[in-house]
């Protein structure tokens, strides 16, 4: 077996993207870089505190890529789709990005144009930071609303809308120089499965694939978007079998390169994501990936499996499995993007300009608010929408905070206690938004409920004195339908407090279906579509009549009987 050359080992190195822990850099990702010639390095919330301390970290490991003799500097790319999935933003701080809407929340604003705006702002602060590769936009089109991974990550359930939002975050994002990646190719929204936790199986044929799901990707492959991040769930009607789209030529070379005509990087998800890492290993998936046709393989989180990886890369070129020439073309499409996104070593070691950045963030703040508050949406299947008072007393419910998936959702330590059981915790949004309420209010009564529980006679009195009362669900259709149990209750005592249901909200929190999902709902309902503390701002200041609710929710459910 022939020994790799130290320009083959250089070359394999570039066709990987891994991360590392800490906010400093680490030895791991020292050895990554200088010895595996590792290209590319994904940066997770868990690298994050400022915009300052960003830049100092990736401006070290942009000096070490250059030590390292690498021909072009490292794409730096990160999970910033805005919303739930920010991996740049603080809100509750404000040291590193601005918290903007996600996907679903700039949606309801009806404005491909503020989707944009916010897009090319949050290239800026990447920008400023060293960051030149986004993974965003999310093209899943969310037609299940069960989908526990998507949901409020998506555009909405109509392609040619959702096609319309993923062209705009794309463009705005490139213009910014930062390459977007469209995901999940091939679609991922029509599914209830967690490909984090084990492999989604869509039952679509080519004929409804193309109808649906390929409709934004089609859409930015014709604009020549950078990239396409490639998922793990199988279509056994597509493809024949069950293996992850991430890993099949079918999906990879068959449809999207040659199909499809896309001459852009393929970067694959997670490749630890239990879809992938409980079959294949994140080691064998890297092979596979490659093999499919993929140029980069991601891997997040581990050492051991970073190496593994691409030692095993080494020897399956070695042994034949994979072919130099073919990594070598693939390398080029990856010098390409570099060019146009990384630059130059002088682009990419410039100093870091604080007062730059701090006038950046004080105008996107504004903006943020803005695309918030235009966010905010009447569910049209409940009452009227009636500002509520402020003269008195408010009672504030929010559900006991659990997961949601891994892409969402920080370690679950913090909702555990020392004996591993789950805390009744409002979690930091939730007692934002209490806060929000306070401030308009003369007192407010913040309860966290959770399944099965009853109202004490305390309460059910408090509920009846209040002058506004506000009941929060957090997804709670299907699973989570203890939350709509709940919310009957309280509404059953209000009706006999004075105002009467008059002077109370329900606030869907992330995704809307738990309230779209509820006939004749006897209240009225708004939408924010996600819990981030910006977000929850904007519900107070449309509830206490402080701003006009403009939101148009887009997505579509149908009332269930029995809710």
């Amino acid at each position: 077996m022939a020994v790799l050359t130290e320009e083959q080992r250089r070359e394999i190195g570039q066709h990987f993207v891994f991360g590392f822990h800490g906010q400093e850099i680490s030895e791991d990702i020292k050895t990554l870089i200088k010895d595996y010639y590792l290209g590319n390095v994904i940066l997770m919330k868990r690298n994050v505190q400022s915009v300052a301390q960003v830049h100092r970290l990736v401006h070290e490991l942009q000096s070490l890529a250059k030590e390292a003799g690498h021909n072009r500097p490292l794409m730096i790319g990160i999970d910033q789709e805005n919303g739930l999935v920010s991996a740049f933003s603080t809100a509750a701080t404000g040291e590193a990005g601005t918290q903007y809407p996600g996907a679903m929340a700039l949606a309801a604003t009806g404005s491909p144009e503020i989707a944009a705006d916010v897009s090319a702002a949050t290239g800026r602060e990447l920008r400023a930071a060293g960051i030149n590769w986004a993974y965003s936009p999310v093209g899943d089109i969310n037609t299940d609303p069960r989908n526990p991974v998507i949901g409020v990550r998506s555009f909405g359930d109509d392609p040619a809308s959702v096609a319309r939002y993923v062209k705009a975050v794309s463009a705005a994002l490139t213009s910014e120089k930062v390459a977007p990646s469209a995901k999940h190719f091939p679609g991922h929204g029509n599914t209830h499965v967690d490909s984090h936790l084990s492999l989604p199986r869509i039952l679509v044929d080519k004929a409804g694939l193309k109808a649906t799901e390929l409709v934004p990707f089609e859409a930015v492959v014709k604009d020549g978007i950078a990239s396409i991040m490639t998922g793990h769930m199988a279509l056994p009607l597509v493809t024949g079998d069950d293996t992850p789209c991430s890993l099949s030529r079918a999906i990879t070379t068959d449809i999207l390169r040659e199909e499809l005509d896309y001459n852009g990087v393929i970067v694959t998800d997670c490749l630890e994501m239990e879809a992938v890492a409980e079959t294949y290993g994140s080691e064998g998936g890297a092979v596979l990936s490659l093999q499919a046709g993929a140029d980069i393989a991601m891997i997040c989180h581990t050492y051991k499996r970073h190496v593994s990886a691409i030692e095993a890369t080494y020897a399956a070129v070695q042994d034949g499995r994979l072919a130099m020439a073919d990594l070598e073309a693939s390398g080029r499409r990856i010098a390409t993007m570099k060019d146009k996104f990384a630059g130059s070593w002088d682009d990419v070691l410039g100093a870091f300009n604080a007062n730059s950045v701090a006038q950046l963030k004080k105008e996107n703040q504004l903006l943020s608010s803005r695309a918030y508050q235009a966010s905010i949406s009447h569910i049209l299947n409940s009452r009227p929408f009636i500002r509520l008072s402020k003269s008195g007393p408010a009672v504030l419910f929010t559900p006991r905070m659990e997961r949601i998936n891994p892409a969402v959702d920080g370690s679950e330590d913090t909702l555990r206690d020392a004996a591993g059981r789950l805390r009744n915790t409002a979690g930091p949004s939730y007692l934002a938004f209490a806060s929000s309420i306070s401030r308009r209010v003369p007192a407010v009564e913040h309860i966290v409920y959770a399944a099965g529980e009853e109202l004490s006679p305390a309460t059910q009195e408090n509920l009846k004195a209040a002058t506004s009362v506000v009941f929060a669900t957090r997804n709670g259709y299907d699973k989570g339908a203890w939350q709509i149990e709940a919310l009957r209750k309280v509404i059953e005592v209000v009706k006999t407090g004075e105002g009467g249901v008059q002077k109370m909200v329900a606030v869907s929190t992330c995704a809307p279906y738990d309230l779209l999902a509820v006939p004749d709902l006897q209240i009225p309902a708004i939408a924010t579509y996600e819990f981030t503390i910006p977000a929850l701002e904007a519900a107070t200041a449309a509830i206490y009549g402080e701003a006009e609710i403009t939101g148009k929710i887009p997505v579509k459910m149908e009332a269930v009987k029995g809710n």
